[in-house]
């Protein structure tokens, strides 16, 4: 087709509110984020974390109320990441085992609170629990094995679940251990759990600020290079997805979010599953900077960019706006 002017005025549409609301691609709404939450240890503790401005820690004994806000704004599942105090830390992590570790009760207060009318989203990784700050375990020369690894992740998948959560997200970026937390969970009598795999997580310089929030952030040792992704890759990512579905992933997530949309609209394109974007700490620290700083609104800056996820074809998106790109979204 050719399009001419004066017969064709592409400004035709968008020249009242109306017009323009019919014409619109995409549509936002809170059902399509998912909100992080942290966890910490004490009671009535709310801790702001000084690098993520707007955001805290909260005490499990408080993350009930949060759940509640939640459900109350529309928001139909929370993310739970825990901040291990140091001297529940291991080389071997084995605090993720701990059926009355801070993930889990997290969970069951969760639960308490809101049954389910709220979906809970755990993390599967060895990072807040290990004193090296990696996400798997170790072997003698500082090199993250994986198949050692996967069996820890697969038992901290299953605490987790026993607790009450919904989904499983793995982020530890080992190869096969989503086929093996599936096999365990059917196993199980789990048949219903979820996982949500981070399918395509990229070794970012965007995670500076969620590594202080959950305490692993000076305790790292080294780089995570050898089993996230190279940030220059991008048909390799979809090789991790096809693999992840095949193991049994219900959904792929492609982290960090916005300097990575190219991908995530490759990964809808070619396999058009679920799939969720995660707009990382250090991306919401940039907006609030700015904010800061005076060279935006926020409210603008926080629609904009969500919308640009739904537009690359995320299925949703997991952010640290969420609470409030939800009360903008409802009015």
């Amino acid at each position: 087709m050719t399009a001419s002017y004066p017969n064709t005025r592409l400004r035709r549409t968008r020249a009242t509110g109306w017009s323009r609301s019919m014409h619109r691609e995409n549509i936002l709404t809170p059902s399509d984020l998912i909100w992080p939450l942290f966890v910490t240890s004490g009671k009535g503790v709310e801790d702001p974390i000084a690098t993520l401005p707007g955001v805290s820690r909260w005490s499990v004994d408080r993350i009930g109320e949060r759940a509640k806000e939640a459900v109350s704004l529309g928001i139909p599942v929370i993310a739970i990441f825990p901040n291990t105090p140091a001297d529940k830390r291991s080389e071997g992590g084995e605090e993720a085992h701990n059926p009355d570790n801070l993930t889990c009760r997290a969970i069951k207060a969760v639960k308490d609170a809101c049954g389910d009318d709220l979906g809970i989203l755990t993390d599967v990784a060895l990072d807040p629990y290990t004193t090296h700050g990696q996400d798997g375990l170790l072997d003698a020369n500082g090199y993250v094995t994986n198949d050692d690894s996967v069996a820890m992740l697969v038992d901290q998948a299953l605490n987790q679940v026993e607790a009450g959560c919904d989904i499983i997200g793995p982020s530890d970026m080992m190869d096969g251990r989503v086929h093996a937390i599936r096999m365990a969970l059917e196993m199980g009598g789990h048949h219903n759990t979820q996982i949500m795999s981070y399918a395509a997580k990229y070794a970012s310089a965007f995670y500076g600020p969620f590594r202080d929030a959950v305490g692993s952030g000076g305790a790292l040792k080294g780089d995570k290079k050898t089993y996230q992704m190279d940030p220059a890759n991008g048909d390799e990512a979809l090789r991790e997805v096809e693999m992840d579905l095949a193991e049994g992933a219900d959904s792929v997530m492609v982290k960090p979010g916005l300097a990575y949309l190219d991908i995530v609209r490759r990964v809808h394109e070619r396999f058009a599953v679920p799939t969720f974007a995660y707009q990382v700490s250090g991306e919401y620290a940039m907006i609030e900077a700015a904010v800061a700083a005076g060279a935006g609104d926020r409210d603008a800056l926080v629609l904009e960019t969500l919308m640009a996820f739904k537009r690359a074809g995320a299925s949703g998106v997991l952010t640290y706006h969420a609470a409030h790109a939800a009360r903008l979204l409802n009015g």
